[in-house]
């Protein structure tokens, strides 16, 4: 108000409206600072309250405010198995089991014998359970008779390249192993190798194995009850411990900073000298030490056992070295209950085809032969323990009808004259051009593998899944394959080997490397057998000089005479194609070719599969081809053949079967045997001195639907439980 007009003064007004904008930036800025301001206050208020809060309380702080979180689980749950003989471990896995209950942990107490590791064990992979094995060593160091087909299913796989250094990798465990120090060499021998098994398996040890000892004279803490308490104590320790999400607990007894269970122990250095001699290997980062608490645990007794059981068709994991062989008494006493191998002296000047040495290196090679006499072998496949337990077969079941837990793998020489750089062996094995060793009788060849077959199978009595009468139909021999080893054309007594055969009723699958034409051609050199076969391993000259290093200078005349011979042959014949990625499967016209020659009825073609390193062969799992590439392999193949088409396929085995039409009869496929025809067929045969013959047709058999390439089983039977596992899981093992 002006006094002196009595008028209204509005200039302060009039100016405080024109610079409005520079007033509101001011407000802006002032905001500006002052929140600011308030967020580094709330951020130093939270950075203190975090070094002050656990962490278990700063997981449930969300933006300024508490919320209740799902707790991660660590530890879902306990499972002790046991294998007992008179009940200490079993009365123990129940105390150990009251103890875990006490944690509030949920626990499963399991006999060996009633559990199928082929199914379930690998579920403990992701389950985030603690698997606390109690096994008990039996007479010779041998599992009990509950544990004893868990043992061995573990052995073969911590040596079967399939299963792999990962296989069990994620799984936690703990060992605890009652014996008794009064017999020095076995003292807890099966809680040793069960511990070592599962760790070349790639499972974690949660803790070091403990051993409990019958005799009270040196048993650490007075006797086997106290030696499992305190056992069972630190095993409690750990427990609590993982259930906080921590790796490993400390003893209290670390100096200068060093924890002594971060320290490598001498069994670690032990065992990293097995690995190079070729056992599995972890890379730095994934290795676990090898924690023992026996100072005087040895490696060397830890060769894989020689009545093991391995796929003959796609062989496993084999080591590449041994070490120093034992003198004769420890090796025989090593084999003492399993079989017993008999070996003949030299004799006027004739050498036997395995010598002492090279017996011994072939036994410990990873690979079950049997040695019968001087120099023939038998072995028994992993498809054998699918079959007994109800399950598919091989590939030789899906393509012809074998069964393959009746099927004799054997060999009637050992001696080869090819060096294949895919060869199992590695070449350990005698090669030669012809036969120049001491001959055993094939009446005695055929008992002993017959005997050999039956013992094997005898091993399957009470395994978990074993049907009772499919061990009945395994205890009589029904199929011969002689493709174990070697040449067995070969062998001097090759036709009366076969005859034997025929009269047992035991249908004959033989195996030619194509460098013996003569021993093919003449009916008299080679009389009628259900199923010949002929490796061709190379379509080229300069190719199969390379992939199987024949010892003959004339290699190629051979090979291509050999499959001339083969058109002559009036009974099935086949091809064998082993597929090496790099080396062979780019000669596609060349391999129609020679199929012209030797115009077989089927042609299988497999994946090589890998054996380990050797020094004789470069070939690596580089070589190995996907089952995708071989089958696109198999079909630009029949392009070029026209009366061969695709008949049947074997995923697990990365094998297809490429049938001649002639076995396509009403758009239905007919590659099985009628086996008992057969045999009708070859009696007519013999009785007609050799003038009755027969063809391949004359004993064929319609193939199942599930077996025929493009079925949604892709070679594996319905009833195959590794085929419904294949549908839930899209995994399939061994290819």
């Amino acid at each position: 108000l002006d006094p002196s007009s009595d008028t209204w003064d509005f200039s302060p007004l009039i100016s405080l409206w024109i610079n409005r904008y520079y007033i509101y930036l001011g407000f802006a800025f002032g905001i500006g600072l002052w929140i600011c301001f308030q967020i580094v206050i709330r951020k130093q208020d939270k950075n203190s309250q975090e070094k002050s809060i656990p962490k278990a309380a700063q997981d449930l702080m969300t933006n300024g405010y508490s919320s209740l979180h799902k707790k991660e689980v660590f530890v879902s749950g306990v499972k002790i198995f046991y294998g007992s003989q008179t009940g200490t471990a079993k009365e123990f896995a129940t105390i150990l089991a009251e103890a875990v209950t006490s944690l509030y942990l949920p626990v499963a107490v399991i006999n060996l014998k009633e559990y199928d590791p082929d199914d379930n064990l690998v579920e403990e992979v992701t389950s985030k359970n603690v698997c606390a094995f109690l096994v008990a060593t039996y007479t010779d160091g041998r599992p009990t008779e509950s544990a004893e087909w868990f043992c061995k299913w573990l052995e073969e796989a911590s040596n079967d390249f399939r299963f792999g250094k990962t296989y069990l990798k994620g799984m936690r465990y703990a060992v605890f192993g009652l014996g008794n120090s009064a017999y020095a060499s076995h003292f807890n021998k099966v809680g040793k190798n069960v511990d070592k098994w599962l760790w070349m398996l790639g499972a974690h040890r949660v803790m070091t194995r403990g051993e409990g000892d019958c005799n009270v004279v040196k048993s650490k803490h007075g006797s086997i009850e106290a030696d499992f308490r305190a056992w069972k104590t630190k095993f409690i320790s750990q427990l609590q411990v993982l259930c906080k999400g921590e790796k490993k607990s400390c003893d209290g007894s670390c100096k200068k900073g060093k924890c002594e269970s971060n320290q490598r122990s001498s069994e670690e250095m032990e065992l990293g000298s097995h690995t190079q001699d070729g056992l599995h290997q972890r890379d730095p980062e994934e290795e676990e030490p090898f924690e023992s608490s026996s100072e005087e645990e040895s490696g060397t007794e830890d060769h894989q056992s020689l009545t093991s059981v391995v796929d003959v068709e796609d062989l496993g994991n084999i080591m590449n070295h041994v070490k120093k062989e034992k003198n004769e008494q420890e090796s025989s006493s090593s084999q003492k209950g399993s079989f017993q191998c008999l070996t003949h002296t030299e004799t006027k000047g004739k050498k036997l085809l395995i010598a002492s040495r090279l017996n011994n290196k072939v036994l410990k090679s990873g690979y079950p032969i049997q040695l019968i006499l001087s120099y023939s072998s038998c072995a028994q496949h992993a498809w054998s323990q699918s079959m007994l337990r109800g399950r598919g077969g091989c590939y030789k079941h899906t393509f012809y009808g074998i069964e393959s837990h009746r099927c004799m793998e054997t060999t009637p020489s050992l001696a080869c004259a090819n060096k294949c750089v895919f060869c199992w062996r590695h070449h350990t094995n005698p090669v030669g051009t012809e036969w120049r060793w001491k001959m055993d009788q094939p009446e005695v060849i055929l008992k002993e593998a017959i005997e050999n077959h039956q013992n094997m199978i005898k091993q399957f009595k009470g395994v978990p899944g074993v049907k009772e009468e499919r061990f009945k139909e395994g205890m009589t021999v029904k199929h011969c394959a002689l493709s174990l080893v070697g040449e067995p054309i070969m062998y001097p007594e090759i036709n009366r080997f076969l005859k034997l055969l025929h009269e047992c009723k035991i249908s004959s699958f033989l195996v030619t490397n194509a460098q013996f034409p003569v021993e093919i051609r003449l009916p008299r050199n080679l009389k009628p057998v259900t199923q010949l076969y002929v490796s061709v391993d190379a379509s080229t000259k300069d190719s199969l000089k390379k992939i199987d290093r024949p010892l003959f200078k004339d290699f190629w005349q051979r090979f291509l005479d050999s499959l001339k011979a083969l058109a002559a042959k009036q009974q099935r014949t086949v091809y064998r194609l082993t597929l090496v990625k790099a080396w062979n499967v780019d000669e596609l016209q060349a391999y129609a070719e020679l199929v012209s020659l030797g115009h077989p009825d089927f042609i299988e073609v497999k994946g090589v599969t890998y054996c380990g390193e050797s020094s004789a062969s470069s070939l690596t799992m580089a070589n190995v081809p996907w089952h995708e590439e071989v089958v696109r392999f198999v079909r630009e193949l029949v392009d070029l053949i026209p009366d061969y088409e695709i008949a049947c396929e074997h995923e697990h085995s990365n094998c297809l079967l490429i049938a001649h039409k002639k076995f396509k009869i009403d758009r239905e496929w007919w590659t099985w045997i009628d086996y008992n025809r057969f045999q009708e067929l070859i009696q007519e045969y013999e009785d007609s001195g050799g003038s009755k013959t027969f063809s391949a047709e004359d004993y064929m058999a319609k193939t199942p639907h599930w077996a025929l390439f493009g079925a949604n089983e892709r070679g594996f039977d319905p009833k195959d439980t590794r085929f419904q596992r294949k549908n839930k899981s899209k995994d399939i093992s061994g290819c």
